[in-house]
């Protein structure tokens, strides 16, 4: 493993180990993610402070924030030990991008458009029944940069346009628990794009599908609307299939 540059400060006061502490993090957190570091393994403090040249106020700090996410645990007379992936809090966006990064990035992308396909369509029902006359020409308009960026292959911008018009959807909603998703969906779209997992220049049926989406939703026509956002997820399971067929007999599975 490469290690970090080594840092002197306490985490809480100096720029430098904070940044020290994100490395660590981000490190150990992919390890666990991606199964390099396996249920039932014992960190030791002393050996991740010399593996990563860091004081042991930065471990402590990255190992407390790796219990919130429930990936390890410390038990008496054994120490810290990883925790299966059922314990993992699996809708932080920071888990998610570490699986995205990991070894099992297809099974994240597999779960994320399953649970993705569940709500977003029925959310798009909602927003074309709550949404206000200018949130919804707001979404319209959108739709039409997201053609215009699709069409001129700014994956950068058209990335941006599409996490911004789902993210609208949800909120669109008014439904909060709905409202919430909407950093997972920024990650995983995210995380299809850094990982050269989308198309380059995005297919045409699927950006007249998010125009449906949005015109369906001003027209206030909740099942078009649902049905729009049904096509748009087909669209992208349909996108990522041959990737889960080639990968799925070798993909590492995490324990749980």
């Amino acid at each position: 493993m490469n290690s970090p540059s080594p840092g002197v400060a306490p985490a809480q006061t100096a720029p430098a180990e904070a940044g020290l502490h994100g490395r660590v993090l981000d490190h150990l957190g992919t390890a666990i993610c991606g199964g390099e570091l396996t249920p039932g393994a014992v960190l030791n403090i002393d050996d991740l402070v010399d593996r990563y040249t860091v004081s042991r106020s930065v471990i402590r700090e990255v190992l407390r924030v790796l219990a919130s996410m429930g990936f390890i645990e410390t038990r008496r007379r054994v120490g810290v030990m990883i925790r299966p992936a059922g314990h993992w809090n699996v809708f932080d966006p920071q888990v998610i991008r570490w699986r995205l990064a990991s070894a099992g990035r297809i099974a994240q992308l597999r779960s994320i458009t399953e649970l993705r396909t569940a709500v977003e369509p029925h959310a798009a029902w909602l927003a074309a029944h709550r949404v206000d006359h200018d949130e919804a020409s707001e979404l319209v308009g959108l739709a039409a940069k997201m053609w215009a960026a699709g069409k001129a292959g700014d994956e950068d911008r058209f990335l941006g346009l599409d996490i911004e018009f789902h993210q609208r959807v949800l909120r669109a909603s008014g439904n909060e628990m709905f409202v919430k998703l909407q950093d997972l969906v920024a990650e995983v779209l995210t995380g299809r794009h850094l990982h050269h997992l989308m198309p380059h220049h995005p297919h045409e049926q699927a950006l007249q599908l998010h125009a449906d989406v949005a015109q369906s939703i001003q027209r206030r026509d909740g099942d078009s609307a649902r049905r729009a956002m049904v096509q748009i997820m087909e669209h992208a399971f349909d996108e990522m299939a041959a990737m889960w067929e080639q990968e799925s007999t070798t993909e590492p599975q995490p324990a749980s």
